[in-house]
């Protein structure tokens, strides 16, 4: 039986993940790619990736989901991968104000090293955690309609809006690509020096603010 993977498709479309580690991107992920939720806590190291097939507009979208360490220590490495990327999902933490006041760096890195007029989406995660916000959502709106890009407020554990953003990314650069403004990847081979290392510790599933999921955790 054919994979998912292995199916035809219209284009290949490649996203990255930036932000502050414990933000929530490898739970945004594996929530948009999988479906599922990990109570445990992941480390990125260095760039993994996932591959998520779905349908635009009769399209069939291949979608190759860069996840990037928020550590200082990896920035050099996911500034290799800005060029690469087609569109850039940017995380912050509703319940940690330092993630919120770094969205600038994490933009100003965007502009140094993405590509031109590279499709942006502002997201805060962790939406769950309501009684623990730190930062609000008309915070959040203000900072994304300054540099014109979408924003959203999501929740990995709870499933709210995370699809939803995700499709929004996809049918902007869709839109590029079909109207002669961007270059169509379908033909790109997937990396497959992508490093997939991981740290990880157990964390008890019952200390939801201690994860960086919230209701549990991960990168």
């Amino acid at each position: 039986m054919a994979r998912a993977t292995d199916k035809k498709y219209d284009h290949l479309f490649q996203l990255l993940l930036c932000g502050d580690s414990s933000v929530g991107k490898t739970c945004l992920i594996s929530r948009f790619a999988d479906n599922e939720f990990r109570h445990t806590h992941i480390n990125t190291i260095g760039i993994d990736f996932k591959l998520k097939l779905f349908t635009i507009r009769d399209k069939k979208i291949r979608m190759q989901i860069w996840d990037t360490a928020g550590q200082e220590r990896y920035e050099t490495l996911t500034a290799q991968y800005y060029r690469k990327a087609q569109g850039i999902i940017l995380v912050y933490d509703i319940t940690r104000e330092e993630t919120f006041r770094n969205v600038t760096k994490w933009l100003r890195n965007i502009e140094d090293h993405g590509v031109k007029g590279v499709k942006i989406i502002l997201i805060g995660n962790k939406v769950d955690l309501e009684s623990e916000r730190k930062i609000s959502t008309r915070h959040g709106q203000k900072l994304a309609n300054q540099h014109n890009i979408k924003f959203f407020e999501t929740s990995a554990w709870k499933d709210i809006n995370v699809t939803e953003a995700f499709t929004e990314l996809a049918e902007q650069i869709l839109a590029k690509v079909e109207s002669g403004g961007g270059r169509d990847r379908g033909s790109s081979s997937i990396r497959e020096s992508a490093i997939k290392l991981h740290e990880q510790q157990p964390t008890p599933a019952t200390k939801s603010h201690g994860g960086c999921c919230s209701g549990g955790s991960s990168n």
